[in-house]
């Protein structure tokens, strides 16, 4: 009899374990997926007081629990004259939520034996071999002298922003002005002529802010990496993350430029000035210019640090194939170890704050844990735009709440966003 049971029961795990590693997203009641009906209606109050005080426009939060959306709706209006209501299918700049999107694009080229991640990025970019740091600066005419770097850059320092580079535009004064001049932008709303190719080979002979892994410093390491990815897949990063990430997971609203018949569901970008948002126009100003239009415009620029545009519900499938551990209705993107890389700390006691950084994502540790809600292990990050998301491995919850601000003072919100939610959490 035991001989009869055994292979049957061993069928029923084997199938049970399938099943629950390979969450789908589906909508259901608050209750049903472990929530609180009446503690998420406190989001919809905080929300609405900060429309009401001007200094919000509109949002979509969306919360998922075990593979359940439990929450996903849309505030306020795209238009001052709150004439447009926001959608929940709204198109939003997202800007560094674009660098886990090429971490994990990465990570897939890593798996098939293309590279490791302690490699030299000059084995496969040369003109970043024998990288200088920066040694003075002169801030009248932004002169500067270097020294020879102790050693190469790696495509792991790439993945953790400890490799020296650092950002144009919205970076350290000696990054803006130094990458000004050779005229290397941030990623987003870069003109035309510019490419990955071009770019990436011009920053590769610009010296690196310090020395490779000695600090974390956030920077255009993600955009050397789209090239990296191009080099070494054959393809543009278009079209790899096209074919090789977005039609396999579904995501039909994700782009770097959008199409012509998804460009009026873009929202509109605002900024705050003397604490009330107002629409930003088709330029906005900062250490340069960003075209607050760039998604809807012809571009050859693929950023793989800031580039694209999503929707909430495109970065949920995203963020619920993590994690089910690389897998999302039944298209493996990455294997589970991979996964379990790319969200533990790879930065060993770099000083990063209280949390850390892994391979394409900030990483919560104990300290971070004792300031908010969010257990040790969520795995998170955001956009420039005002746009987050947090995944936690742990409460299996997603978290994503979208905004399109430039320079809002209203930087609360992500966190109090986070309190909600936990607090929902039955």
């Amino acid at each position: 009899m035991k001989n009869i049971f055994l292979p049957l029961f061993l069928l029923i795990a084997t199938v049970v374990v399938a099943q629950n590693s390979s969450k789908v997203l589906t909508a259901t009641t608050p209750e049903a997926g472990g929530f609180s009906s009446e503690r998420l209606k406190r989001i919809d109050d905080n929300v609405q007081q900060w429309l009401g005080t001007g200094r919000l426009n509109g949002t979509v939060a969306l919360i998922v629990h075990d593979g359940k959306i439990v929450y996903h709706k849309a505030f306020g209006f795209n238009d001052p004259e709150k004439k447009d209501p926001i959608k929940k299918d709204a198109i939003y700049r997202i800007a560094s939520q674009t660098k886990a999107i090429t971490s994990v694009a990465v990570m897939m080229l890593y798996e098939e034996g293309k590279f490791l991640l302690d490699d030299p990025i000059s084995k496969y970019i040369p003109e970043f071999s024998k990288p200088t740091v920066l040694a003075s600066f002169n801030e009248k005419d932004s002169s500067y002298t270097t020294m020879p770097a102790k050693s190469e850059i790696t495509i792991r320092q790439l993945l953790t922003h400890t490799s020296g580079i650092g950002y144009a535009q919205i970076g350290s004064k000696e990054s803006n002005a130094i990458y000004a001049k050779a005229g290397i932008t941030a990623g987003f709303g870069v003109p035309n002529g510019h490419s990955l190719a071009k770019d990436m080979k011009t920053l590769a002979k610009l010296p690196l802010m310090h020395q490779p892994g000695e600090r974390y410093t956030y920077g255009l390491n993600t955009d050397v990496l789209g090239y990296l990815i191009e080099v070494v897949s054959g393809k543009s990063l278009d079209e790899f993350f096209r074919t090789r990430i977005f039609e396999p997971l579904g995501m039909k609203d994700t782009y770097f430029f959008l199409p012509k018949e998804k460009q009026a569901r873009l929202v509109t970008l605002y900024e705050e000035i003397d604490g009330k948002v107002q629409p930003a126009g088709d330029t906005l100003q900062y250490n340069g210019v960003f075209i607050s239009k760039y998604p809807n415009l012809p571009g050859t620029y693929l950023s793989g640090g800031a580039g694209l545009s999503s929707t909430a519900l495109d970065y949920a499938i995203f963020l619920q194939m993590l994690l089910n551990g690389g897998e999302y209705g039944g298209k493996r993107l990455l294997s589970r170890n991979s996964v379990r890389m790319m969200t533990m700390n790879q930065i060993g006691d770099i000083d990063n704050g209280v949390n850390k950084f892994g391979l394409g994502f900030g990483i919560t540790t104990e300290r971070g844990s004792a300031l908010l809600p969010t257990p040790v292990g969520v795995f998170e990050w955001g956009g420039a735009y005002s746009t987050t998301y947090w995944a936690d491995p742990k409460e299996k919850i997603i978290g994503i709440i979208y905004r399109q601000q430039w320079r809002t003072g209203l930087g609360e919100v992500a966190n109090k966003f986070k309190v909600l939610v936990y607090s929902a959490l039955n």
